[in-house]
């Protein structure tokens, strides 16, 4: 492995514009990388090599002439979820075989115009529906890390799956991610790595692949916070074609590294200890408590009384914007198309054949609950549980809570098709426990890793913000980071 691939993006920029290296040799060292372990680990379902290197060179041209913008010659991953112009865009499902946009996503048109270079469309659960990376159309990602002592395969979490292995492994410098309900952060807490999910509006949706419209929003996923600031500051901006984007202005998210978090309130919830939670995970909230204390912030506990009630409102409020958001795939337009009798039998057979068993799951159960004589009963107090939920936050900042710490999962990476979770849906559902409060509130949320299980496995701690206040997540996760130390995985490939 090149010693190129283990530089930060920060490490990597300095580099480059120092032309210490050239954005060529960088993005050749990462797709040699790729071309070795993606056999391993599935991280790419799609490798650009032509792409890749056409963009390196220009960017080598434009560091010549010392015009490169912010992320000028970096190598990126893309989920398979955002749009890239005449690229496989397939949000990893069968139903979408053979999409190629003509169009590119807000997202990846920012990485570009500031520079990035693309290498390729990572994995991730089906429509981003699952916490394993195992619902993919392309199969399971496997996670770059093993127990001590261990060759069991274990899973990079979810939705995000690709994007967070292909990170960890050194397959590319920072990758894009989303979340819905968790996708950034349990995934990057599964694998040693830095996700954020911002404020629901800071990022634009156009051009990603809908799951749940009022839930969904981009973040990255990186090797370190700061990456992840410079990363966001690409990524975030107001946008015409999507309604729901804030038009504030973006922070340089980077300058709020290094800054102290003294007289900072740090708020710590009761309701997040949760009945089964494993010793390590509460030891490791200890430790952030502890490590944030000595820093001079003053820990305060709270409560978010309707916390309990989060995880059953998230899973009818999600599938049913699902339901909604997938009635497009019909065979007409694009995609997938199994011939029928008439059109009714060609719909009914080409979704059957293109959706995965999850999908189709979370599809039934959105239709359901928005339908006539359940509506009231399900999706209208699931929407008044959601108020609630966010009022919760919003008494908590208003009583003076600058963050809320809390643990990012409630355990470790667990086996690649697990039994025990392939047989109950809801034991899956219940990786995003401390998650999805925040995709609730519309809120930001951090996921740094701190620590590792009795097994040598990461584990992260989450951050959670006042809403469009993603510097002072950076300014707290930068602390715990620098207490907890860098996380990398043993090289087994």
């Amino acid at each position: 492995m090149s010693n190129l691939t283990r530089l930060t993006i920060s490490e990597a920029r300095s580099k480059l514009r120092a032309k210490e290296i050239k954005a060529t040799e960088l993005t050749d060292a990462y797709l040699d990388a790729i071309d070795a372990a993606n056999g391993e680990f599935n991280a790419y379902v799609t490798v650009t090599h032509d792409k890749a290197r056409d963009m390196a060179k220009a960017s080598d041209e434009k560091l010549v002439r010392g015009e490169g913008g912010a992320l000028e010659g970096i190598p990126l991953g893309i989920k398979d979820l955002f749009a890239t112009e005449g690229v496989h865009t397939q949000a990893c499902s069968h139903v979408l075989d053979g999409f190629r946009p003509r169009y590119e996503s807000t997202v990846t048109a920012n990485l570009w115009a500031d520079g990035a270079v693309m290498l390729g469309k990572l994995n991730m659960d089906e429509f981003a529906m699952g916490s394993s990376n195992e619902t993919s159309y392309y199969g399971a990602v496997t996670n770059p890390w093993r127990a001590a002592g261990s060759n069991k395969q274990l899973v990079p979490g979810g939705s995000s799956g690709g994007s967070a292995a292909a990170v960890a492994a050194w397959l590319c410098a920072g990758a894009t991610a989303t979340d819905t309900g968790g996708s950034i952060r349990q995934p990057a807490a599964f694998t040693g790595t830095v996700g954020i999910k911002p404020t629901y509006g800071r990022v634009s949706r156009w051009g990603t692949v809908a799951f749940a419209s009022s839930l969904d929003q981009a973040g990255p996923i990186s090797r370190d916070v700061r990456d992840a600031a410079i990363m966001l500051k690409s990524m975030a901006s107001v946008d015409g074609k999507d309604t729901t984007s804030v038009d504030l202005p973006v922070p340089d998210y980077e300058a709020a590294i290094g800054r102290s978090v003294k007289g900072m309130k740090i708020g710590i919830p009761k309701e997040y200890r949760v009945d089964g939670m494993p010793a390590d995970i509460e030891a490791l909230w200890q430790k952030g408590i502890a490590w944030l204390k000595e820093a001079g912030a003053e820990i305060v506990d709270i409560s978010l009384p309707h916390t309990k009630y989060a995880l059953p409102a998230y899973y009818i409020v999600a599938p049913a914007e699902a339901s909604s958001n997938l009635a497009r795939y019909d065979g007409v337009r694009y995609g997938l198309r199994v011939p029928g009798k008439d059109i009714i039998e060609m719909y009914e057979n080409t979704r059957a054949a293109g959706f995965g068993r999850e999908v189709k799951r979370r599809i039934m159960i959105g239709t359901y609950v928005l339908s006539a004589g359940y509506y009231d009963a399900y999706y209208l107090q699931a929407q008044k549980v959601r108020t609630l939920i966010k009022k919760d936050f919003e008494d908590a900042f208003a009583a003076g809570i600058d963050v809320i710490l809390t643990p990012a999962t409630p355990s470790a990476a667990f086996g690649v098709a697990d039994q025990e979770m392939a047989s109950d849906p809801v034991k899956m559902y219940l990786n995003d426990i401390f998650t999805v409060t925040v995709n609730m509130a519309g809120l930001p949320g951090i996921a740094v890793p701190a620590g590792m299980d009795a097994n040598g496995l990461p584990l992260g701690l989450q951050l959670i913000g006042r809403p469009f206040d993603e510097e002072t997540l950076f300014q707290t996760a930068h602390v715990i980071e620098q207490a907890a130390g860098r996380f990398e995985p043993a090289k087994w490939w």
